[in-house]
C-alpha cells in the first residue's frame, strides 16, 4: 500500500517542484526522457513510470548507467537509426515533464512495480522471439512485463 501511495504522489510531487529549460538538461537526462516518451507518451502516467522502472532495472542488472541501456542497440525501438537531434522535439510535448521528472529521479523508483522486469513489448505487436514460452509478471496499460 505505501508503494501505491508513492506511485501516485508522484506526478503530483514532480510536477509540481521540476521545471525545465531544454538547454539546462543533462545529455543523459534528454536521454531516459526521451526513451520513456517514445515507447510510452500514450500510455499514461502509470505506463511511463513503468518504462522508467524497466530502464532502472536494466541498468541496476547490467551496472551501467540508465542513458547507457537506453542506446543500447536493438534494446529500445525508439532509438533504432535515431540520434538525439532526430528525437530531441519529444521533449516539448504535454508528457515531457513527467518523464523528465522520472529520468532525473530514475534511481529511485521502485523496480517492483513491474514486478522487477527488464523486458517488455507492446500488446499489439506479433509476439517477440523472446518472449516465447516466457510468462509475463506485469501487464500495464499496452505493455507486457516481462522478468528474463
Amino acid at each position: 500500500m505505501k508503494k501505491l501511495i508513492i506511485l501516485l504522489a508522484l506526478p503530483v510531487i514532480f510536477c509540481s517542484v521540476y521545471a525545465h529549460n531544454n538547454s539546462t538538461l543533462t545529455r543523459e537526462t534528454k536521454i531516459i526522457a526521451i526513451t520513456i516518451l517514445a515507447e510510452a507518451r500514450g500510455e499514461g502516467e502509470a505506463g511511463m513510470y513503468a518504462v522508467a522502472a524497466v530502464i532502472a532495472q536494466r541498468a541496476f542488472e547490467r551496472k551501467r548507467t540508465p542513458s547507457a541501456v537506453c542506446l543500447k542497440k536493438w534494446q529500445f525501438s525508439c532509438w533504432n537509426g535515431k540520434t538525439l537531434k532526430n528525437l530531441e522535439h519529444l521533449l516539448k510535448v504535454p508528457q515531457a515533464k513527467y518523464a523528465l521528472a522520472l529520468a532525473k529521479n530514475i534511481k529511485l523508483l521502485s523496480r517492483d512495480y513491474v514486478g522487477y522486469a527488464n523486458h517488455y513489448h507492446n500488446n499489439k505487436i506479433k509476439l517477440p522471439y523472446w518472449a516465447k514460452g516466457e510468462k509475463p509478471v506485469k501487464t500495464i496499460g499496452n505493455h507486457i512485463f516481462y522478468k528474463l
